[in-house]
C-alpha cells in the first residue's frame, strides 16, 4: 500500500510540475507599435449621394494612416490606441450637379449653380481595453474603443441662385473643423515573423453623431436641403508592421 502511495504520490507531483511547466512556456503577448496604412470605406449617410437627406456627405473612398499600439497590463490584456488620418475624397462634379438640380428644384428658381472646395480630411483618436489571443504565429487582437473625431476640412459649397439676368442670392455651406466624439472597435491579426517584428491587417469600425456644419446667405434653412450635421461613419482596412517591446 505504501509503495502504491509512493507511487501515485510521484505521478500526481510530476503532472503539477508539467501543468506548471506548460503554463510557464504559454507564450504571452508583447506591447507594441504598429504603423499601417490602407483605405477608408465611408458607409450610410457619410457616403450617400441623395439630395433629399440632410445627413448625406457624399464622402468617397479614400486613403488612412496612422499608428497602432498596445500596452499589456495582464497577460494578453491590454490598453490600447489608435492616432490615424482620413482622406475621404472631394464633391465631383456630378456630385455638384445633383446638388444644383435639387435646390433649383426646392427653392423654384430660374438656375442654380453649385460650386465645391476642400476635401473631407480629418484625425482620428481612439482608444480602449484589447484582448489578444495567440496561436502558435498568430496573434487575434480584438478592441473596443472611443475617443474623438478632429475634422481639418470638409468640402464646403457655393450655392448661387439666379432670379434673372440681373439679380441673384448667394448662401454658403463652410468648411468644418469641428471635434466630436466617437466610438467603434477593432479587430486585428498579426503574423509573428520574429521575436521583435510582426505583420499584419487590421480592421477599424469607427462612428460618430457628427460634424457641426454651419450655413450662411439669405436662403439658409427656409426650404429644401439644410446640413447643420453631418454624421461620420466609417470602416478602415489597413495593413501594418509592428515592432515588438
Amino acid at each position: 500500500m505504501k509503495k502504491h502511495l509512493t507511487i501515485l504520490s510521484a505521478i500526481l507531483i510530476t503532472l503539477i510540475s508539467l501543468n506548471a511547466k506548460a503554463q510557464d512556456d504559454k507564450p504571452i503577448a508583447k506591447s507594441y507599435l504598429t504603423f499601417m496604412g490602407g483605405t477608408s470605406i465611408p458607409l450610410g449617410s457619410f457616403a450617400s449621394t441623395n439630395y433629399s437627406d440632410n445627413k448625406s456627405g457624399f464622402a468617397k473612398k479614400g486613403t488612412t494612416f496612422g499608428l497602432d499600439g498596445a500596452v499589456y497590463v495582464y497577460k494578453n490584456l491590454a490598453i490600447g490606441a489608435t492616432f490615424s488620418f482620413q482622406d475621404q475624397g472631394e464633391l465631383s462634379q456630378a456630385d455638384d450637379q445633383t446638388l444644383a438640380n435639387g435646390y433649383n428644384a426646392s427653392f423654384t428658381k430660374n438656375q442654380t449653380s453649385v460650386t465645391s472646395v476642400n476635401r473631407y480630411h480629418n484625425l482620428n483618436l481612439m482608444a480602449g481595453p484589447q484582448y489578444s489571443f495567440l496561436y502558435k504565429n498568430f496573434i487575434l487582437d480584438l478592441r473596443a474603443d472611443a475617443g474623438i473625431i478632429k475634422s481639418s476640412s470638409t468640402p464646403s459649397l457655393i450655392i448661387v441662385f439666379d432670379y434673372s439676368a440681373n439679380s441673384g442670392s448667394t448662401y454658403n455651406q463652410l468648411s468644418s473643423g469641428s471635434t466630436v466624439l466617437a466610438y467603434g472597435g477593432s479587430a486585428g491579426l498579426r503574423y509573428t515573423l520574429s521575436d521583435s517584428w510582426d505583420v499584419g491587417i487590421r480592421i477599424n469600425y469607427v462612428t460618430s453623431s457628427g460634424l457641426k456644419i454651419t450655413n450662411t446667405g439669405g436662403d439658409t434653412g427656409t426650404v429644401g436641403r439644410f446640413q447643420t450635421t453631418l454624421p461620420i461613419n466609417e470602416i478602415q482596412t489597413t495593413l501594418g508592421m509592428t515592432l515588438k517591446f
